[in-house]
């Protein structure tokens, strides 16, 4: 019954709902008079669509009132029957939990029975668990005994098997044998058995020694035979005429057993390495460069090869010897590398092919090289530590290590892969000497060359096609030093050394353009001088080499490592622009010396032309003033010549042109003459035409001076010199018009001046295009207005 009230309780509620829009159980105050509104706007709307305007219509209200309530019952109907199904499926929900409940606790009653079961078995079994424990413990450790036993029994067999083949000479068996005993240190080396492990060793090292020592002797015996070690040029075949085929068999059956015995004796030198660093001293200072990769040892026939050849280097050139003086390190540098090529035909003709047949992938010639060098590299880094206090032997030793490393790269085809000597000279008290004693060499190269007495001429000056940069012997014997420089650490395997070496080039160039400075000041009071000249060649020359540098290979790749190793020393001040242009390659690490070049290049080119001008002006004060409104017509002259006024001008001119291109290089000669016709155009246009009055015949004799003789003057140096004096050209344009022209040009020339301010006339032609056909580019309207004002000869005047 109350699922029954309830269900009806839930299907009158939809009725309420419908019945009454406005119910205040589904809307709040606000909403109910806006509903109101909106149904009554519906029910006109409603009434106006079905029934209209028409009056006769109404007859249809009780067919549309009946209509509706059909429509209503219909829906009663649906929501009772939606209602009365919710009861049902809610109690089957019920249901089915309460099982699910009831379910779970059986489950759980369950599980707390069996881990109960469970926890008396476990204590029930204990005892039989550990009393198991125990026993396999026990079985666990006789195990391990027996493996224990049957290895060092497995040892002693090994050592009995040795021992039988070296006493019936069966050295390949024995071989075998030591190589076994290696495979089974390898296979012990993670083991926990560390007297075993020693005792394995100790065998495998006694019997390792035996069997060297036996193949050693042999081998020296044959090496005996062939004539080895070859410390002189040989002279005669390699191959020996008597018994030479059983020497090459003995040769090839003892290098080829050596290289089986190899196992095991790069084992031993590990054993040996190891220990020798567990009572080694502290390591040395770290170097300033990663050190090369460790190399893999030599192999035993190359070591055995080496050993008289070490003996005669260490009696030679250790101890008490006079050859082993600190300031010849030539000679021991020397001497390997003549053992060297004496040895290589050798080693190519006698070893290789053995090696080669016994699948040894090595270079016979390489390995022998690599033997020699650590006896080299260890003198050379014994001799630089002592060395570090004298500057002249340590650079002795740099050039001579240098040369060495050029030498064994070069002439023996050492493997680039492979370190020779060099990194040894990166050590960071070694580097740092380096470089304190480069820049103190460079000074006193730099005082001995600014100082010497063909210091400011040029080696090639007689020789024309040589001069054309005409670099004083100083200039030339700087950048042949920083060149010097160059090739001495070009070869270094380090970025971050050769940054510095270019820091201290950088350096030395900043300080030769300091001390330029102060010998061009001495000569600023003569800058036509030599010796001026001289300066401004060496300025451009310097800046000229260092621009080439820019582009070099070599540089790009140092600037390169600079940005991305980010060298302050060397970036040291630069901004994020200017490291993304060295990073795209678009600048240059010269850039910074450049500009201060090229300011100097430039202050001292401008004092050079201005007391050029200063003395073309003092000759051309007569030609200025001269009497231009009283020159004879040209129609009244036979000939024309050159104004005697213009005389001591146009020598001056002429002499200083040619002295300039005596003095001064190809480019800076070209800047000059430029630049004096700039000047020179400027000072005629306003210190003569400016400031005169022409007459015709003023105006002609103008124009033949500049046309038949100035710009003649510079047409030696270019095709069209009046281009350069295009003021001075536009000026005898305009002042040698005919009358008639020149009235016209004038008059349109005043009338587009009214026009423009009277802001008219805007569709007429402008005067510049009327200029343009005198050939008038560069003058302005207004000049042309003042130059026409000039002339002397005007109708009516």
């Amino acid at each position: 019954m109350a699922a029954v009230g309830a269900a009806e309780q839930t299907a009158n509620k939809p009725k309420d709902s419908v019945s009454n829009p406005a119910s205040p159980s589904r809307r709040g105050s606000g909403s109910c008079a806006a509903e109101s509104g909106g149904a009554e706007d519906f029910a006109l709307g409603f009434l106006q669509k079905e029934v209209g305007s028409d009056l006769k219509s109404l007859k249809n209200v009780s067919n549309l009132l009946q209509t509706l309530t059909e429509e209503n019952n219909v829906l009663e109907k649906q929501v009772l029957t939606v209602s009365s199904a919710v009861p049902p499926k809610v109690s089957a929900a019920l249901s089915a939990a309460e099982d699910a409940i009831c379910s779970l606790d059986g489950l759980q009653q369950r599980e707390r029975l069996i881990s109960n079961m469970l926890h008396q078995h476990l204590q029930g079994a204990q005892p039989w668990m550990d009393n198991l424990s125990q026993v396999l413990n026990q079985v666990d450790t006789i195990e391990r005994h027996m493996k224990y036993l049957r290895c060092l029994q497995h040892i002693e067999e090994l050592s009995a098997a040795v021992q039988q083949c070296l006493m019936t000479s069966s050295v390949w068996e024995a071989i075998r044998a030591v190589d076994s005993m290696a495979a089974l240190d390898a296979g012990l080396s993670q083991s926990g058995c560390t007297h075993l492990q020693d005792f394995l060793r100790e065998t495998l090292h006694f019997w390792h020694k035996i069997l060297k020592d036996r193949l050693t002797s042999d081998f020296e015996k044959v090496l005996t035979q062939l004539h080895w070690p070859i410390i002189s040029p040989p002279t005669q075949s390699l191959t020996p005429t008597a018994n030479g085929q059983e020497i090459s068999s003995q040769l090839e059956l003892l290098v080829t057993q050596l290289l089986a015995l190899q196992t095991s004796d790069d084992i031993i030198s590990q054993m040996a390495l190891a220990s020798g660093r567990g009572v080694a001293s502290a390591p040395p200072a770290s170097s300033s460069s990663t050190p090369p990769p460790q190399a893999p040892p030599l192999c035993l026939p190359i070591q055995i090869m080496l050993l008289p050849l070490s003996r005669r280097f260490r009696y030679h050139f250790y101890g008490n010897r006079q050859t082993n003086s600190p300031g010849k390190p030539e000679w021991y540098l020397t001497q390997v590398l003549m053992w060297m090529g004496n040895s290589s035909t050798f080693m190519d003709e006698k070893i290789q092919p053995i090696l080669d047949r016994a699948g040894a992938a090595i270079s016979a010639r390489v390995e022998l090289w690599r033997g020699l060098l650590s006896l080299v590299q260890e003198k050379v880094a014994s001799d630089a530590s002592r060395l570090l206090y004298d500057d002249v032997l340590l650079s002795h030793l740099v050039e001579e290590v240098l040369q060495f490393e050029k030498e064994l790269r070069s002439n023996q085809s050492y493997p680039a892969g492979l370190p020779g000597l060099l990194h040894l000279l990166l050590d960071d008290a070694v580097l740092q000497k380096w470089l304190t004693v480069e820049r103190k060499m460079a000074v006193e190269k730099m005082d001995a060359m600014l100082s010497a007495e063909g210091a400011w001429s040029s080696q090639y000056k007689d020789i024309s096609d040589m001069d054309e940069l005409k670099a004083p012997d100083c200039a030339e014997t700087f950048m042949t030093l920083l060149q010097v420089i160059t090739e001495r650490y070009r070869a270094l395997p380090c970025h971050s050394a050769q940054l510095k070496f270019l820091g201290l080039q950088r350096e030395l160039v900043d300080d030769f353009r300091i001390r330029l400075t102060q010998v061009m000041k001495e000569e600023s009071r003569c800058p036509l001088g030599a010796r001026y000249c001289a300066i401004l060649n060496a300025v451009n020359y310097i800046s000229t080499i260092l621009g080439d540098w820019g582009d070099n290979v070599f540089f790009l790749q140092l600037q390169q490592a600079a940005v991305s190793l980010g060298d302050e020393a060397v970036l040291g001040g630069l901004g994020v622009m200017e490291l993304g242009r060295l990073a795209s390659l678009e600048g240059s690490l010269f850039e910074g010396l450049l500009a201060l070049l090229d300011r100097l290049k430039g202050d001292m080119m401008g004092r050079l032309l201005e007391w050029t001008m200063r003395e073309i002006t003092e000759k051309a004060k007569q030609y200025s003033h001269d009497r231009w409104l009283s020159l004879p017509s040209p129609h009244d002259q036979s000939t024309m010549s050159l104004s005697s006024s213009a005389c001591p001008m146009m020598l001056c001119v002429r002499d200083r042109l040619l002295n300039l291109h005596q003095v001064l290089s190809l480019t800076l000669f070209q800047l000059a003459w430029q630049g004096l016709a700039d000047r020179l155009d400027n000072f005629l246009y306003q210190d003569v035409i400016l400031s005169n009055h022409f007459s015709d015949g003023g105006a002609a004799q103008l124009q033949f001076d500049m046309t038949r003789n100035l710009f003649p003057l510079f047409g030696h140096y270019c095709k069209r010199p009046e281009n350069f004096f295009k003021h001075v050209k536009e000026a005898c344009i305009i002042l040698c018009l005919n009358v008639g022209s020149a009235i016209l040009l004038r008059n349109l020339l005043k009338e587009s001046e009214e026009e423009t301010k009277d802001w008219a006339g805007a569709e007429d032609p402008p005067p510049e295009s009327a200029l343009n056909e005198l050939g008038v580019y560069c003058l302005a309207p207004c000049d042309v207005l003042i130059l026409l004002n000039l002339r002397a000869s005007w109708p009516g005047q």
